[in-house]
Order: C-alpha cells, then structure tokens, then sequence
C-alpha cells in the first residue's frame, strides 16, 4: 500500500480565520438597535399618553426594545451563519424560498410576541380596550416583510464589503510570497554550487571541443534566468511557458549528471494550453533532483506527466530516488512544498489537490490536480 505522506489543507495558511462576527460589527447592530428603540419609544410617546394616560416611558421603552431587538439579534444571526455558509445571504432562485418561508416565520412570530406584550402592559396602563384584540393584520405583516428583506440586503452588503477586503488583503500577501517565491526561485538558480557545476561543466565540455554542447548549455541557463526576471506576479501563465524553463533546467542537470540521469516528460497539446501559476512545476522538479536524483549512486529516473483529465489538470512528477530519508524527511523532501500548497490554495481555493507520497517500489511521487483553465489565443 502507498503510504499518504502529505495532503494539503483548503485554506489560506496565512489568512487568519475570522470570529462569526466581527466584535466591531456587534457592536454597531447594538447601538443601532439602542438608538431605534430610543427614536420609537420618544416617536410612540406622544400619542400613545392620550389613549394610555397610565402609560409611562419606560413601558414605551421596553415594547420597542422588544420590537428592535429582535431584528438586531436577526442580524447578528445572518452575519454569523454567512461566515460558515456565504450563499445564506443571497437572494437566488434556490435561496428565495427558504428566504420567504423564514421571513413569514419570524414575523409572525415576532408580531404574537408584541401582542402579547401588549395585553400585558395594558393591565397597567388602565385601558385594555385601546389594545388591539389582533396585532398581526396584513400591514403589519407587510412591513415585517420588508424589515427582513432590508436586514437580508445591508447584510450581504456588509459582507460582501467584508469579504472584498479580506480578498484584497490576500491578494496582497500573496503577491508579497509571490514576490519572494520569484526571488527565491531565483536565488536557487544563482546558489553557488548551481552556477559552479554548470560553468564547470561549460569548461570541460569546451576542452573536449564541444562547442555546440556548452553554447546549448549557457542558452539553458540564460533561459532560467531571464524567463525568471521577466515574469510578473502573482498570475497564470500556459503550462507551455513553465515547461521552458523546467526543460532549461533538466537540460543544465543533464550535463552535470552525464548518463545517470534520464528524464522523461509526457505531455498533451490540452496540457501545454493550460494555465497553471507561475512556478508551480520548477520547485518540484528541483527538489526531486536536490532530494532524490542527487543521492543515488547509479543512475537516476525522473518523470514528469501533464494531462488534461475532463475538466482537471494533472501533474506528476516521480523519482527513483531514496524518498523520505535523512534531512528531507524533516523538511518535507525539501523546500518549496509549503510555497506552493499556500499558491495553490490561494489561485484554487477548495478546488485542487496536492498529494506527495512514497510508492512501494521506492522513490517519491508528488501529484497536483487543479480545474483545467485554457490560455487565451
């Protein structure tokens, strides 16, 4: 059986998770609900003393804390439930019902309440035949209605307010990691040992007269380098243009090899059009070489296969190395796994899988899903 080595989380890991709702946004819908109940209770007192004369402010007070409240605590509820279950704040043909339904419920409920506050509070205002003997009439249903629509509406206004903002600061902190992915991949082609081995084996390929061999060599290399500084971030770009530099890569690796190491890519014209982030294979096929190729004594199979699976691109890289062993059972089988599941999970929030794990018959095997996106023409 194949062991389950990793699997990525469907969050954004550096995105801190949110209260249900915001301490600030409570207590806004508590002071708006404060200052409703105070503006109904000043509004009701002037002509409710003529038929109450018994009837004081405080009792006037507590009916429209009865009536506001209500709604406030509403809209806390909304706001709380749109955190776990966003589509609770839309209005869409498979929303409308359940919407209606509720908001027939809670008026109704909510009138019945009020009445029968009402016949209590007459006993003490003296004049319980100036209570109405039914509270819930078509007007006042009416406007329960559109209490809750409006409620429905500012909700997922603020919300959606809410989630804008926390999208934009994603996008910012992701173009930050983004920024220091690129400088990272970079670096990594700049590492000493890297520029060391491949100009050394630009020298000995030029003493053994193979001119052609080290001109190709220094044009990988310069296709590393100059497709890493070209690109912008954070952005999709064709499977075809991250191959460039996976094969530039390979190639270089190759020749500091020699014969142990042999690469195999499989790909499909679907493949090449998709659209994948920017450096999501490199780091991969990187780690397979630092990880696995690099610590065996004979020779080396690297495998790499994109496909287009329905409506899913696959990617999967696999080596014939020693797997989780020595220091990169600690680290992950080497740098850049965490990069790019938080890339993933950004650019595909709970629509990808990454999947590393140690086949049987030896080596390391890491696989990304992801929907299928076709480049523009």
């Amino acid at each position: 059986m194949e062991q389950q080595l990793e699997r990525s989380s469907n969050s954004f890991p550096h995105t801190p998770k949110t209260a249900s709702l915001p301490f600030r946004g409570a207590i806004v819908v508590f002071a708006a609900t404060i200052v409703m109940t105070f503006l109904t209770a000043i509004e009701c007192h002037g002509y409710v003393v003529i038929t109450h004369p018994d009837a004081t402010i405080a009792s006037l007070l507590l009916f429209a804390a009865i009536y506001w409240l209500w709604w406030g605590v509403l809209a806390i509820a909304m706001w709380t439930f749109a955190q776990r279950w966003p589509s609770t704040l839309t209005c869409t043909a498979r929303t409308f019902m359940p919407h209606l339904v509720l908001a027939c419920l809670l008026g109704v409920a909510h009138l019945v309440l009020l009445q029968r506050y009402l016949n209590f509070a007459a006993k003490h205002w003296g004049n319980p035949a100036a209570v109405p003997d039914n509270y819930l009439t078509v007007v006042r249903f009416g406007f329960e209605l559109l209490l809750y629509g409006f409620i429905l509406g500012f909700s997922g206004l603020l919300h959606a307010q809410a989630q804008s903002q926390k999208n934009a600061m994603r996008s910012l902190e992701l173009e930050k990691q983004l920024s220091q992915a690129q400088l990272k991949a970079l670096q990594m082609q700049m590492e000493p040992h890297f520029l060391f081995n491949t100009l050394n084996a630009v020298t000995t390929l030029v003493e053994l007269k193979r001119n052609d061999e080290a001109s190709e060599t220094l044009a990988h290399l310069n296709t590393i380098l100059r497709k890493t500084l070209q690109r912008n971030v954070p952005e999709k770009i064709p499977f075809a243009q991250e191959l460039q530099v996976v094969e530039s890569y390979l190639a270089i690796q190759q020749v500091r090899f020699a014969d142990r190491l042999h690469v195999k890519i499989e790909t499909t014209p679907d493949a090449l059009e998709g659209l994948v982030p920017c450096f999501l294979l490199q780091p991969i096929v990187e780690n397979a070489i630092r990880h696995g190729i690099s610590r065996l004594e004979g020779e080396g199979l690297l495998e790499t296969s994109v496909e287009r699976i329905g409506d899913t691109l696959r990617l999967r890289v696999r080596d014939n190395g020693p797997g989780l062993t020595g220091s990169s059972a600690s680290t992950g089988h080497g740098i850049g796994m965490q990069n790019t599941r938080d890339r993933l999970s950004y650019f595909y929030p709970g629509a990808y899988n990454f999947a590393a794990i140690e086949p049987e018959h030896g080596g390391y095997e890491v696989t990304i899903q992801i929907p299928y996106e076709r480049s523009p023409a």
